[in-house]
Parts: C-alpha cells; sequence; structure tokens
C-alpha cells in the first residue's frame, strides 16, 4: 500500500487549519506545513499535528512554495491541500480503498474538487485536480498563481472529492498583486 505525504503551504490559517488536518490527519503517514509568514497561531495549531512545519520565505509565487513543501516529503505520494479544504467523513472509506488498490505504476491521481456549493450544501460545481503526485522531482508545480502540476505517465481519475470550505472572505486584490 503507498505511503502519503500530505503537504501543505499556509499563511494566517488558524480559522482553518486544525478543521483540514483533522479530516485527513488518520489517513496519512506524513504531514509536511510550510508557513510563509504567519502572523497568527497557524504555526502553533500545525505543530499540534506535526513536528515537520518549516518556515518559508514568501516570493510571490505558489509554484514556488509549493514545490518547496514537496521537496520534504518522504512518502510514496505527496497530497496536496488547502488550509480552507476538507475531505468530507463520507469520502474516507473511499480513500482508504484507493490506497489499497492503487496500481503501483500510478503517477498521478486527479480527484474532484468542489468549490461552490447550493444552499443545502450540496456540491454545485466541481472538477479535477491532482490530488496524489509520485514523490519525485520530475513533478514540478509551475504557475505564480492556480498552480498546476502538468499530468504525465499513469494518471488515473477518482470521483474522491476534496470540499473547498473557505470561512470569510479572502483577500480581493492578492492574486493581481502576483501578476
Amino acid at each position: 500500500m503507498p505511503t502519503i505525504s500530505l503537504c501543505m503551504i499556509v499563511k494566517n490559517e488558524e480559522k482553518h487549519l486544525a478543521r483540514c488536518l483533522d479530516s485527513v490527519a488518520e489517513l496519512v503517514e506524513e504531514i509536511v506545513i510550510v508557513d510563509t509568514g504567519s502572523t497568527d497561531r497557524t504555526v502553533e495549531i500545525a505543530s499540534r499535528y506535526t513536528s515537520r512545519v518549516y518556515s518559508y520565505s514568501w516570493k510571490d509565487d505558489f509554484s514556488d512554495a509549493r514545490n518547496e513543501s514537496f521537496s520534504r516529503a518522504s512518502m510514496d505520494y505527496c497530497m496536496w491541500m488547502d488550509a480552507d479544504d476538507v475531505l468530507e467523513e463520507t469520502e474516507k472509506s473511499e480513500f482508504l480503498e484507493l490506497k489499497q488498490s492503487l496500481p503501483p505504476d500510478t503517477d498521478i491521481v486527479m480527484m474532484k474538487y468542489n468549490t461552490s456549493f447550493d444552499e443545502a450544501g450540496k456540491p454545485s460545481f466541481s472538477y479535477f485536480r491532482e490530488r496524489w503526485i509520485r514523490n519525485c522531482s520530475k513533478y514540478r508545480w509551475i504557475g505564480a498563481v492556480h498552480e498546476v502540476i502538468p499530468p504525465i505517465g499513469k494518471v488515473i481519475y477518482s470521483d474522491i472529492a476534496v470540499s473547498h470550505k473557505k470561512i470569510g472572505a479572502g483577500d480581493p486584490d492578492r492574486n493581481l498583486k502576483i501578476y
């Protein structure tokens, strides 16, 4: 069965981080958190889940920070999540089943990403994202904003979904400042 490093980049995520980590901590073998300059309790919260918390100077480039987090991973696959993402309870058994049945030659697992919800909380918009990536140097994040890993090698698709559950508004100018 493959092992998974959860790799995250965070900054001032005290409102979200514990909820995210609680949703996946029991499913992964390692948690790697790269903090890009938090001034709140983010690092303290992260340290409750892992000793693998690293400081990193933000360079206005999400790919650079994600590549740093992946470089710190030691398991077979790197799984990324943002601090305001969650793996719902209903997805956990499928997650474990996929780990047990994953073909050993798999390079990337694409999973659903639920990013919009209706009034009842049901997903109203989803798309596939690279979610588990074989831990090797040929897989690199690209793009300063809306970063991706170009899917190469054996790619499989799973209906397992990670849900984006942001609390409050973010900085509406963040991406424009980076561009």
